[in-house]
């Protein structure tokens, strides 16, 4: 801890150098828009700040919010939350080598990730080898999770608590793509450190695979020597959008121990698809990502940890006025709705065959103000049904939310 501290001190104390030296040879590095994108370049499309030929720059983001919410008619009254701070470095050590990292302190300093740390080395358009600690590419919000490019304050439950939000892991893999005029095709390959039997034995006191973070030895040793093998491929055609197919799986269990087997090889495995779109002429931005995930659960466990689960969410974006307004060159007003769901535990009770539930629903509505692509003020109402296992009546909960992001 005190090492990384020491790390973030010197990088902010590098900015304030940069303010008291020549500020013309500062230049913010701009996103790639040259070229259609996929979520995969999410992590290296930033903004980033650069001084002179140094070949390190630093960029980040924060996101601040206030909510008041209401659980059947009980509340806590407002809450102020710092949800995140981030910060990215980057370097060019070779035309064909970088590295870059993402190091996030959520809810002031109450978690400190490093999220991304890895080297790339660019063979070929289509061979290009990545190790360290990689963000594994199931679904699309794992890799493209900058708070400043969401209308909402609250991330994707499926993205959250379904899957594991911005999950990773250190290993090595491959990636590469491919661009014509109107079409780009990629892939990405990786083995990894993998999931544990947190997912089976948490908190929650249900199958919760977010639970999988909570090994702090996962940067350091695998939990039981088996890989996690994570794959995505993503097709983009200008005139349609962007379909993204990944999978994520591995032994989650510890099956062996000094050569004494313990259990068999249970695995867990994801599939994930996700979609996004721009309709041309009224620049609707449409998004969304559906998630299904298999746990081999030990017949000792009770019904209550699901089996099978899945969940997805969809935002429609719809830009109402993008023109000057309040001084801000390039600002937008924006009007948007999220709709989302999760189901915890597919299936029936084996003795009565009623569902079972252990579910929720989400609907966001939400409108936001851009002063730029880069900064975003949003306000929230959220509404969401939440059922437990047997499938009693709902619980019902309101929110409303304010909130800002912005890189920086």
């Amino acid at each position: 801890m005190k090492h990384l501290i020491t790390i973030i001190f010197l990088i902010l104390s590098a900015q304030f150098s940069f303010s008291q030296i020549d500020t013309s040879k500062v230049k913010r590095t701009p996103t790639d828009t040259s070229k259609m994108q996929l979520n995969l370049d999410a992590v290296y499309n930033r903004p980033f700040l650069q001084y002179g030929k140094i070949p390190v720059a630093i960029g980040g983001y924060a996101e601040a919010n206030t909510q008041y919410a209401v659980t059947d008619g009980v509340t806590e009254g407002f809450s102020f939350q710092m949800r995140r701070m981030t910060l990215f470095l980057s370097s060019s050590i070779h035309r064909k080598i970088k590295f870059l990292t993402e190091i996030e302190f959520e809810d002031g300093t109450k978690e400190i990730n490093i999220e991304f740390a890895a080297l790339d080395f660019q063979f070929h358009h289509l061979l290009n080898f990545r190790g360290g600690i990689i963000m594994n590419p199931i679904g699309a919000f794992n890799q493209n999770h900058d708070g400043p490019r969401w209308e909402f304050i609250d991330r994707p439950i499926s993205a959250t608590q379904l899957l594991p939000s911005t999950f990773s892991n250190v290993g090595f893999g491959f990636y590469g793509k491919i661009y014509k005029p109107n079409i780009v095709w990629a892939y990405e390959l990786y083995l990894t450190n993998g999931l544990n039997d947190n997912i089976i034995g948490n908190a929650e006191n249900k199958t919760f695979l977010p639970a999988a973070k909570l090994n702090p030895d996962r940067f350091e040793e695998s939990f039981n020597g088996e890989p996690l093998t994570s794959a995505k491929t993503s097709f983009r055609y200008r005139k349609i959008g962007e379909l993204g197919l990944s999978y994520m799986g591995g032994v989650y269990n510890k099956f062996q121990e000094d050569d004494l087997v313990l259990d068999k090889k249970r695995r867990a495995d994801v599939i994930a698809i996700d979609f996004n779109t721009t309709i041309p002429k009224i620049n609707t931005v449409i998004t969304t990502e559906f998630a299904w995930t298999f746990v081999d659960v030990p017949d000792t466990y009770t019904q209550q940890f699901g089996k099978k689960q899945h969940g997805g969410f969809i935002d429609i974006v719809q830009p109402i006025i993008k023109k000057k307004m309040f001084g801000f060159e390039k600002a937008s007003f924006n009007a948007a709705i999220r709709a989302e769901y999760v189901d915890w535990n597919v299936g029936t009770f084996n003795e009565t065959g009623g569902n079972i539930a252990d579910e929720i629903f989400a609907i966001v509505p939400a409108i936001s103000f851009r002063t730029s692509p880069q900064t975003v003020l949003r306000l929230n109402y959220r509404y969401e049904w939440r059922k437990d296992i047997l499938g009693n009546p709902a619980s019902r909960t309101g929110a409303i939310q304010f909130g800002v992001s912005s890189y920086f």
